[in-house]
């Protein structure tokens, strides 16, 4: 017998109060959030840094050693979110994986499509840039503030644009 849907929704809301109000806080020291958010099932590698303000969809996160998650950062979380070690996320970097197939007239919106995200080690977005469902930055990327990530990023290049787009080669 599967769960009522009022118990799940309610489960939903609890993790939603404690993850995003509670430990989303000003007042929640950056290393006691972390700490916290890894008892609740997210992967997070040592030294890893989580701003205040950021919104988490689901526990569904990796983040590798030293990574560095500035204020207001949105983590979507319909699928998976990997983030390398040494990634460093300006303010109110989005994260979106989840989207949705091409309906008919009547409702544009169809079924859901959600699509994992995944950055590469040392790579750098830059603030309130986006990555889309299916992004996936190689190592040593630099993402343009207010940038949009549709696609895939070989490594060791600077993308700027909506959509993203490579402007030059990075040593």
């Amino acid at each position: 017998m599967s769960p009522r849907p009022g118990l799940a929704r309610l489960a939903t809301l609890r993790r939603d109060i404690i993850v995003n109000m509670l430990l989303g806080s000003w007042l929640v020291p950056p290393p006691l959030r972390v700490s916290a958010l890894r008892r609740l099932g997210m992967h997070l590698g040592e030294g890893v840094n989580v701003r205040a303000r950021c919104f988490f969809g689901g526990t569904d996160v990796q983040m590798g050693a030293r990574t560095f998650v500035n204020y207001g950062c949105f983590f979507d979380n319909s699928a998976s979110i990997v983030l390398g070690s040494d990634c460093q996320l300006g303010m109110e970097v989005m994260l979106c994986t989840s989207s949705h197939e091409l309906g008919p007239a009547s409702r544009r919106a169809g079924a859901d499509a959600p699509a994992p995200i995944v950055v590469g080690p040392g790579c750098w977005l830059g603030a309130r840039s986006t990555l889309l469902p299916g992004a996936t930055l190689g190592a040593g990327c630099v993402i343009a503030a207010g940038s949009v990530v549709t696609g895939e990023c070989p490594p060791n290049g600077l993308y700027a644009g909506v959509p993203a787009k490579r402007v030059r080669d990075l040593s």
